[in-house]
């Protein structure tokens, strides 16, 4: 049984923002929920996240996040204050305690199973992640025997110039057998040049405490700045896109293209160069997307294509193409082996099957039957000045170039609408609509007027 205690009070000064640093985002979720979602498959019996620097704008981000518990340090005093606030929250808790940082958000699961596997079969009181690393500033130093064995940990603030020269360092996640530490909690001191409860007081205080190097660095490095995010970034894009190109997804120039975690890829999808995918998006094979286009929680079926286009919180049905220059947003629905072409704006609007809407035209809060085909320039005039109104078109309705649709309107099915038309009316089944003042031509009109 564990129990996992995340860091999260922090204001993170250097990060220069209005924001706690521990909800900046990094590969789609921000670093405390990355750290949250990397425990998940060991099954804690309760995940805690300890708050403190704008604790309810941390706890209202998570608030999806189900079964996540919060513990308030008020004032923070360093990471053994933290963890005392867990004392009357975890009384009479026999298990383990596992401590992860909120801003150390690229360890992976496989490292944390080797800590507390490594913690529980060497009956440990305490078991500590390390690093070597080539340049250890910033990080405190752990001093071991050859079995692994802690024998003494010093805060970089603390070290002699003698003790800086250990490359072996903590990385600050901790697994805690939580009987013997609650005993050591309530005696910490503040005798540093801090004047902060040290954490690490407490693992050397607890018993037998044993090291366990990571073989990744990378895995442990925190965020404290913006060229700290940008690096974490990097080292994570090039996880991501190792995975797709394993997993039989082509990306053409992968140093310009950017996919979050949370995007999900078939095989025998192709991304282009300069193809930026967001958020929770699906991609199913043989789609090819791309170059310069941005896909931003939505979800396309099978052999779509999207060139240079922005299609966000939307869903695109097999064989579809979209652009170049189109825009999809706002739950845009698009049916099968629809073409929805250059310049084209679909915003809360929902196209049937094999319908087509090639090139400069609008649809705003729209519902297009199958077959349909809006000509050029067509646009839905959805907003009054007060209220949106919808646009109802039937099947195999043909709307001629440069038309206006005045919603609220309804067109029924095999409906023709003369190019130029400013429709305010419905229009019934098989019928054509001409909404146009006549032609009037005045022959010698320069001369006339020049007189």
């Amino acid at each position: 049984m564990v129990v996992v205690a995340i860091l999260a009070a922090g204001k993170g000064t250097r990060m220069k923002s209005h924001l706690p640093k521990v909800l900046h985002t990094l590969g789609g979720r921000s670093l405390v929920e990355r750290v949250i979602t990397s425990v998940e498959p060991l099954s804690p019996s309760r995940r805690i996240v300890i708050v403190g620097y704008q604790s309810e704008e941390v706890k209202a981000a998570m608030h999806s996040i189900p079964n996540l518990e919060f513990v308030e340090q008020t004032v923070q005093l360093g990471t053994g204050h933290a963890i005392q606030q867990l004392l009357p929250h975890l009384e009479g808790y026999t298990g383990d305690l596992l401590v992860l940082n909120g801003d150390v958000p690229l360890l992976r699961l496989e490292t944390l199973q080797n800590l507390w596997q490594t913690h529980k079969e060497n009956e440990n009181s305490a078991t500590i992640l390390t690093a070597y690393l080539s340049n250890p500033k910033g990080y405190g130093r752990v001093f071991c025997d050859g079995d692994s064995i802690v024998q003494q940990m010093v805060e970089e603030k603390d070290c002699t110039p003698k003790q800086r020269e250990n490359n072996r360092v903590n990385a600050g996640i901790y697994c805690f057998r939580w009987p013997e530490l609650a005993k050591i909690l309530p005696h910490l001191e503040a005798n540093n040049a801090q004047k902060e409860y040290y954490l690490t007081d407490a693992v050397t205080q607890v018993g037998k405490v044993m090291a366990v190097d990571v073989a990744d660095y990378q895995e442990i490095l925190g965020i404290n700045d913006r060229l700290q995010l940008a690096t974490a970034y990097d080292i994570l894009q090039r996880r991501i896109k190792e995975k797709w190109l394993l997993a039989g997804v082509t990306l053409v120039d992968p140093t310009s293209i950017t996919i979050d975690e949370t995007v999900e890829l078939q095989p025998d999808v192709i991304i282009e160069p300069q193809t930026h995918l967001r958020g929770k998006t699906v991609i199913q094979s043989g789609s090819r997307i791309g170059p310069g286009s941005l896909i931003e929680n939505s979800d396309l079926g099978q052999n779509v294509t999207v060139l240079y286009s922005v299609v966000t919180d939307s869903v695109v049905q097999a064989g579809t193409k979209i652009g170049p220059y189109a825009h999809l947003r706002g739950h845009a629905e698009v049916g099968a082996n629809c073409r929805v072409g250059n310049f084209v704006e679909l915003k809360n609007t929902q196209l049937g099957d094999r319908t087509n809407v090639a090139h400069l035209s609008y649809l705003g809060d729209t519902t297009a039957g199958s077959q349909v085909n809006i000509g050029a320039g067509t646009i839905t005039a959805n907003y009054d000045g007060v209220r949106k109104h919808r646009t109802k078109i039937g099947d195999r309705t043909k709307t001629g170039s440069n038309s206006v649709l005045v919603a609220p309107v309804t067109l029924g099915d095999d409906v023709y609408v003369a190019a130029g038309s400013t429709v305010t009316e419905d229009v019934p089944d098989d019928s054509l609509v001409i909404a146009r003042s006549r032609q009037v031509v005045k022959p010698g009109w320069q001369k006339k007027s020049a007189e």
